[in-house]
């Protein structure tokens, strides 16, 4: 008996990349030296992946300066004053906002994956930032001759066409980044946000076969930025009803973090439908601590008393560095934590199929 079991998104860069990363925003390297690096990173980043015995890899996110804004990293028509996500330590991170139409992907997320596929013969999982993330660039106060009807249309244009484009690139998995969720319940509890980001989302999954929504994720957490959360204190029996009304097929939801994680397995399994496989995480990438094969099994376990072991899988509550400055955890010990997943899983799949 195999369970699944798959990374998140970003694993720490190595320091000469970060370090890069400054100097090519100071201008003392140019965009060919920045890319060699990136490319070092990617490989190290695959090799250590494969060392673990992972049978689904990822590049990491090393060549994003932001699992969030990526698509946008460099556009003209922005200003640095958008929408501030305050976190639980205090520190914020701030969003750009649309100036102008029309709205457009600098970069999508397909260059990422057929780099990382022509470095490993593993089958490659690539994570796109949710439409309704990048919803909160359009400002309130709304944009003269652009309406936010027209971007929203040409959001919805932008996300099909990267989700696309990754699946036709051969991507395992194509999972959208959904952090936003939990937070936009924090900031309205009435949850008219979050209906209106599953909507949103959805008006982009409905565009996709069945054939290939069996291939589309979507992954929810409180957020973790340099040890620190954004809406770890909201209850997630508030998200996650509204969660299962997404139309794609695999979900990746945080869960070693959570104080009372049965309570949540119990919302899952109430409402999570017949078709849809849940990864629940089983390693909690905030905690400095390296969980033991042997935690990591019984968190399996634990699941597979809620969730029918052919619908569950395993991954990590999160990406262990979301924004490229956050150096707050070493790649040996997330690798550590990885290798720890993989082997718990092993373990856990052995035990159910006893």
């Amino acid at each position: 008996m195999m369970i699944p079991t798959e990374p998140i998104g970003s694993v720490p860069r190595p320091g000469r990349l970060v370090q890069g990363m400054g100097d090519l925003a100071a201008g003392k390297i140019d965009e060919a030296r920045f890319a060699v690096l990136v490319d070092d990173a990617v490989v190290d980043t695959l090799r250590r992946f494969e060392s673990t015995g992972s049978p689904v890899v990822s590049d990491g996110e090393q060549g994003k300066p932001s699992f969030a804004t990526y698509p946008v990293h460099g556009l003209a028509n922005l200003v640095p004053d958008g929408v501030v996500i305050p976190f639980a330590d205090g520190h914020t991170r701030t969003l750009p906002a649309l100036a102008s139409g029309p709205f457009r992907y600098a970069t999508r997320a397909d260059g990422y994956l057929v780099k990382a596929r022509g470095h490993t013969s593993l089958p490659v999982k690539q994570s796109v930032i949710a439409p309704s993330a990048l919803s909160l660039l359009y400002p309130a106060e709304g944009i003269e001759g652009y309406p936010r009807e027209r971007f929203l249309g040409d959001l919805v244009d932008e996300s099909e066409r990267e989700i696309a484009a990754c699946l036709d690139a051969g991507a395992d998995t194509v999972q959208l980044d959904f952090t936003e969720g939990r937070l936009s319940v924090k900031l309205d509890p009435s949850k008219g946000v979050l209906r209106d980001f599953v909507a949103l989302n959805n008006a982009v999954l409905d565009r996709f076969s069945d054939e290939r929504l069996s291939r589309i994720g979507v992954h929810t957490c409180p957020g973790g930025d340099f040890d620190s959360t954004h809406s770890a204190d909201v209850d997630y029996a508030e998200l996650l009803p509204e969660l299962f009304q997404l139309k794609a097929k695999k979900f990746y939801v945080q869960l070693a973090s959570e104080a009372d994680p049965r309570r949540v397995l119990r919302v899952i399994a109430d409402h999570r439908r017949d078709d849809q496989t849940v990864f629940v995480g089983v390693i909690d990438p905030i905690d400095p601590v390296v969980e033991t094969p042997e935690q990591v099994r019984d968190r399996v376990l634990e699941a597979a008393e809620f969730i029918p072991v052919e619908y569950l899988g395993t991954c990590d509550d999160c990406g262990f560095s979301p924004f490229a400055d956050d150096t707050s955890t070493s790649r040996e010990t997330a690798f550590a934590k990885i290798a720890a997943r993989v082997e718990g899983t092993r373990l856990a799949a052995e035990r159910l199929g006893a």
